[in-house]
């Protein structure tokens, strides 16, 4: 029986709007992470780009970081959420020396990918020699 691992990624500050980014967000939730990739690089939205950097930084954690060896066709987007960044205040200058107010939001992306680890072909000859043992008593 093969074990899941977890890893996970943060981009913090991104510039692109919360509301925005989730649309992307959700193309790819619940998906394997080769699926989504592809997903992400024909999507043609501007926040795709960043989602997709977010899923490979959180793949690229699972594998590089994991004790044991995970198979890389069992990983998939475990979870994934936009959450709203700071805002920052910026003012435009208007007729008759006012100020207008305005904001520049920006966006926290959080995945969360899941893989399991690869099972050693030494324990799949070892499962049928056992069963024939068990069968011949």
């Amino acid at each position: 029986m093969s074990q899941t691992y977890f890893a996970h990624a943060y981009e913090k500050s991104v510039d692109s709007q919360p509301r925005k980014t989730n649309v992307v967000a959700a193309l790819v939730r619940d998906r394997y992470v080769a699926d989504a990739i592809v997903i992400l690089e024909n999507t043609p939205r501007r926040a795709a780009k960043l989602v997709k950097k977010a899923v490979e930084s959180a793949n690229a954690n699972l594998l590089n970081n994991s004790k044991v060896s995970i198979d890389p066709k069992t990983i998939r987007i475990a979870r994934i959420v936009v959450t709203s960044g700071t805002r920052i205040r910026r003012f435009k200058p208007a007729s008759r020396g006012r100020a207008l107010p305005y904001e520049k939001i920006s966006s926290n992306i959080f995945v969360e990918v899941a893989g399991e680890e690869k099972v050693k072909k030494a324990e799949k000859a070892a499962e049928p020699a056992e069963k024939a043992k068990k069968e011949k008593k």
